[in-house]
């Protein structure tokens, strides 16, 4: 059965009902398979096997494909490791995180960065760099091509300074290297995942016919949103299955960067005996359908009549003017300005219409630190919930993970890494309950002592004025801490314990209990409400322990990593340079929902969410149109329907662009049930004049109408 229809049309809840059946059927859960295009989409399973009117129940495997090809590596890892080029095919194989693949590409890059100024003529962040290099290695493996046409087709495409060329060679050079040094040492990151799985698992007859045997009922859900080469698995998979529930929404295709392809998802519906077409939305009204149709008539996209047939017989003639709110007579010049209007327009919604907060999300094409706090601190003076997701965000941001690392820092000074003195002073504030900024900057202008052995001083030596400003009371916490961290050092005279068990314990041990930060009575002040920020705090402790775990376990796994530093220390290095961090599914779940929710865009999007309220920050900002600055890799080049060798141009770049823009406002659209609020201003956040399509769009919308 291939399902398709537009957003919140009953799609998932009909692939929900598909897997109740099945097992009230009383089919063996081990012989479903629920395949996902990201973990985050996989809630409304989880909840609907938890029913307790489905009786007792097995585990049933819900996974994204890249899960899937981790599990059928490690189980027929001994058919292929020889076969598919692993140096030590007798050793298990070892898989990396998304953080530990950018350290070892770090770590192999660094002397072609420094000695033969490999990259020079680009201007961008290591982080970066190294995310867009693996990148082009997933590309690779999604679409099914070798790596050597990476380079061959981002240089075809390029259209700039020849001299630029050389970069993608360069890039070639980087992920060859970082490819050979895997398959010496048996790593896989997720490329290598892909490849092993897709060229030399599956076709074995053996892997067939285990997939084929024991997965006899498949779900699959957002299928547009995956890539090729699970398209092409699918494709002959649901010929040997007994039942296929494959759900494709027409309006998807948002992961276009992260390898989607909607164009590719379509050709299953050929594959399947019966098709099923939900042709109107549940959830959005056709004013709001009625604003993303004329958007979309503004941006010249063939695309919006379609919404046309959507809206037939609703009633009412639509009307996006009755779903769209803007500042109306006031003006807004300033950035501040808007952000005070949207936090009165939230605060009206909760107070006077008596709309729950998590009904309402707050999306801006970037979520930057300023921006979090500045809302984020307006919506807390007015007493409303609040919260904000950036997955992408690196974990030397997070307060709580710097000041843990601050702290892993001070209890090591054999590392030779001993912190800014700035990071102190953060460090205390966010450990120690009620020590504010000129507190903290007192306390480590007195104790903190880095050419002196230990480099934090007693409490007790602090006398006078500076003493009773600093009070006893947080002096006394403060000395908890040191001491804590000194008899953690004369516990370990020569040597060291690893880095996530010492945070763990630091956790575990200090930061949590009462009259610290992490300590739900004693977090800091935040424009959060009052129970979150310990929660948070939790949240990125947890976070930050899990990733020194893996980091651990795959430097420990590979043979030859020796290094002049400790591992520890080099975690700490490798956070502070700014690498991302994985996603991290448990703490999104920890987070009390009840709040309003500032996110990007596009990050809404990937949750599949629908609220009643949407609040467009900016809407003149180019963000909403440009694509985010790559120089080493190309999201529309690296497809499997790009002609290699074609150049592309400022036409494919415009289209790129009002096609993206377009298909976002179409996603947002589609997942709000009530109305839109949009917020103008003149000036930029950094100050500059702006005019961005999106509000040039909506502008063109209204005067269409008048």
């Amino acid at each position: 059965m291939f399902v398709q229809g537009p957003p919140g049309s009953g799609k998932t809840t009909l692939a929900v009902e598909r897997l109740r059946y099945l097992v009230r059927q009383g089919m063996p859960t081990t012989a479903i398979l629920v395949l996902l295009p990201q973990r985050l989409l996989a809630t409304p399973y989880h909840q609907a096997l938890r029913d307790p009117a489905l009786g007792p129940a097995g585990a049933v495997d819900i996974l994204t494909f890249d899960g899937l090809a981790r599990r059928i590596i490690r189980l027929f890892w001994p058919l292929i490791g020889d076969r598919a080029g692993f140096a030590h095919p007798t050793h298990p194989p070892i898989f990396l995180t998304v953080e530990t693949a950018q350290y070892f590409m770090d770590h192999l890059i660094a002397p072609l960065i420094e000695q033969e100024r490999y990259f020079e003529a680009i201007t961008i962040e290591r982080g970066r760099l190294l995310s867009q290099l693996l990148d082009n290695l997933n590309k690779a493996a999604l679409i099914g091509i070798p790596l050597s046409e990476v380079a061959e087709r981002l240089k075809g495409a390029w259209t700039g300074e020849a001299a630029h060329r050389r970069v993608f060679d360069q890039v070639s050079a980087c992920v060859q290297q970082f490819r050979r040094y895997c398959l010496a040492h048996n790593l896989l990151d997720f490329s290598l995942q892909i490849e092993t799985f897709v060229q030399h698992l599956y076709p074995q007859p053996a892997v067939r016919a285990y997939l084929f045997e024991r997965y006899r009922h498949l779900i699959v859900d957002n299928l547009e949103e995956d890539t090729p080469v699970v398209h092409d698995v699918l494709a002959e998979w649901v010929r040997h299955c007994d039942s296929a529930f494959i759900v494709y929404d027409e309006q998807g295709g948002h992961r276009i960067f992260l390898g989607a392809d909607p164009a590719s998802a379509a050709r299953l519906g050929d594959a399947c005996e019966h098709r099923w077409e939900f042709r109107r939305s549940l959830v959005a009204p056709a004013d709001v359908l009625h604003l993303a149709y004329h958007i979309g008539l503004s941006l010249n996209r063939e695309g919006a009549r379609k919404l046309l047939q959507q809206m037939d017989g609703a009633g009412a003639v639509p009307d996006f003017r009755r779903a769209l709110h803007r500042p109306g007579d006031q003006e807004h010049r300033f950035h501040p300005q808007m952000l005070d209007w949207v936090a009165e327009q939230i605060e009206h919604l909760v107070r006077e219409e008596s709309v729950s907060p998590r009904e309402i999300v707050v999306l801006a094409p970037f979520v930057g630190d300023a921006l979090r706090f500045a809302l984020l601190s307006k919506l807390a003076a007015r007493g409303i919930p609040a919260r904000s997701h950036r997955p992408s965000r690196a974990l030397w941001d997070e307060p709580a993970a710097r000041c843990m690392l601050t702290l892993a820092q001070l209890a090591h000074p054999h590392w030779q890494l001993p912190p800014l003195r700035f990071d102190v002073v953060l460090a205390l504030m966010q450990a120690i309950a009620g020590m504010d900024l000129v507190r903290a900057w007192l306390l480590t202008e007195v104790v903190y002592r880095p050419g002196q052995n230990p480099w934090l001083s007693s409490f007790h030596n602090v006398q006078g004025d500076t003493r009773a400003r600093i009070t006893p009371a947080l002096g006394e916490r403060y000395e908890l801490l040191r001491t804590w961290l000194l008899d953690y050092r004369q516990a370990h005279p020569d040597g060291e314990e690893p880095v996530d068990h010492f945070l763990g314990r630091l956790f575990g041990e200090v930061l949590s209990r009462h009259g610290f930060g992490f300590h739900h009575d004693g977090a800091l002040p935040s424009p959060i409400p009052a129970t979150l920020p310990a929660l948070d705090s939790a949240r990125v402790a947890a976070q930050l322990i899990e990733s020194a775990h893996k980091f651990r376990q795959a430097l420990e796994m590979v043979p030859g990593s020796a290094h002049d530093l400790p591992l520890g220390a080099r975690f700490i290095q490798m956070v502070r340079r700014g690498l991302l961090a994985a996603t991290y599914l448990q703490g999104e779940r920890a987070i009390p929902q009840e709040a309003v929710l500032l996110a990007p865009a596009y990050s809404f999007l990937m949750t599949n969410r629908f609220v009643d309220y949407q609040f467009w920050l900016d809407i003149g900002s180019m963000g909403w149109w440009e694509r985010i600055y790559q120089p080493l890799t190309h999201p529309y080049v690296l497809r499997r329907d790009w002609e290699i060798g074609r150049p592309w141009n400022d036409e494919d770049e415009f289209n790129a662009r009002q096609e993206a823009l377009y298909r976002l406002v179409l996603g947002l659209a589609y997942r709000c049930r009530r109305g839109i609020y949009v917020g103008i201003c003149d000036l930029s956040e950094q100050g500059y004049e702006q005019r961005g399509p999106l509000l040039q769009a909506i502008q063109s919308a209204l005067r269409r109408v008048r």
